[in-house]
């Protein structure tokens, strides 16, 4: 997972040197993820390929302005945000669905089976009972525990209080653990998995 020291580096690099390199390794490290955001939010592949294309067509025009930034990933994650709200007023719909709605993809498990002694079967169930979460408790998962955001960065992302995504995640692991007898039967998982980004 890239880093938000990393991301900075990048847009630095593509700032100050017009880095196309830099902007391409960028463009890699965040794709599927920012993609995978927008999709939630829009329901359709192709609409959240063209706002991700947008959106970092429109870093490289800016790149002469782009400074270091106190949270790069969620500034990418706001970004996103902001232009599928634009290609949803675009598309003659009204406004942002509420989160409930969203319809999000976890599509890696956020650690390596092989170093916790997991097994494909077990991968699978773990993956089931994560996909089977209410739309809003999931989404809230995936910011934080497949894309790396902290607490108060999806609490931003998302106009929701931080005691807001606390309790979904508390939804999100109760319901884990319940499904799979998570804590017996997978202390290391169990402990990465409720491990707090903050």
């Amino acid at each position: 997972m890239i880093t938000d020291s990393h991301i900075n580096y990048l847009l630095e690099l593509i700032s100050t040197e017009n880095c196309e390199k830099s902007y391409k390794e960028l463009f890699m490290a965040m794709h599927e993820k920012l993609v995978g955001f927008a999709f939630s939010m829009l329901k359709s592949k192709e609409d959240a390929e063209e706002v991700v294309s947008d959106f970092f067509i429109n870093v490289w025009v800016k790149r002469a302005n782009m400074k270091k930034l106190d949270n790069p990933k969620l500034y990418l994650f706001v970004g996103i945000k902001n232009y599928s709200i634009n290609k949803i007023k675009s598309n003659r719909r009204r406004e942002l669905p509420e989160l409930d709605q969203w319809t999000t993809e976890l599509g890696s498990v956020f650690f390596n089976p092989e170093e916790l002694a997991i097994s494909i079967e077990q991968t699978k169930k773990i993956m089931a009972a994560i996909n089977q979460l209410p739309e809003k408790c999931k989404a809230i998962f995936k910011l934080i525990k497949e894309d790396g955001l902290k607490y108060n960065e999806v609490a931003q992302l998302l106009d929701i209080s931080i005691k807001t995504v606390e309790s979904q995640m508390a939804i999100a692991l109760r319901r884990i653990r319940q499904c799979l007898e998570f804590k017996n039967e997978f202390p290391e998982l169990h402990s990465l998995l409720s491990k707090k980004n903050n």
